[in-house]
């Protein structure tokens, strides 16, 4: 095995900046910001979206209906006579 080729690895904590929910994972990002997680204090990253806030995770999320490409041709071309059946 070769030596040196392998990311170092270390606990992180993330910190979600909408709920302020912290998980801690590990991670190779580098960081001068800590925070203490259980007691003990680790690197801390803070994130915009987690899966703490993210509308797909919060079961919050809207779906948009989109036009099949059927009835995108029907509206196009329903001023030239045009139906698609």
């Amino acid at each position: 095995m070769q030596a040196d080729i392998h990311p170092n690895y270390r606990p992180v904590v993330f910190i979600d900046a909408s709920t302020g929910k912290k998980f801690l994972s590990a991670s190779t990002v580098e960081t001068e910001t800590t925070t203490d997680y259980e007691g003990t204090e680790y690197p801390s990253i803070r994130m915009d979206i987690t899966s703490d806030s993210h509308p797909f995770y919060t079961g919050k999320q809207k779906f948009t209906q989109a036009d099949g490409a059927v009835d995108k041709f029907n509206k196009k071309f329903a001023d030239f006579g045009f139906k698609n059946k």
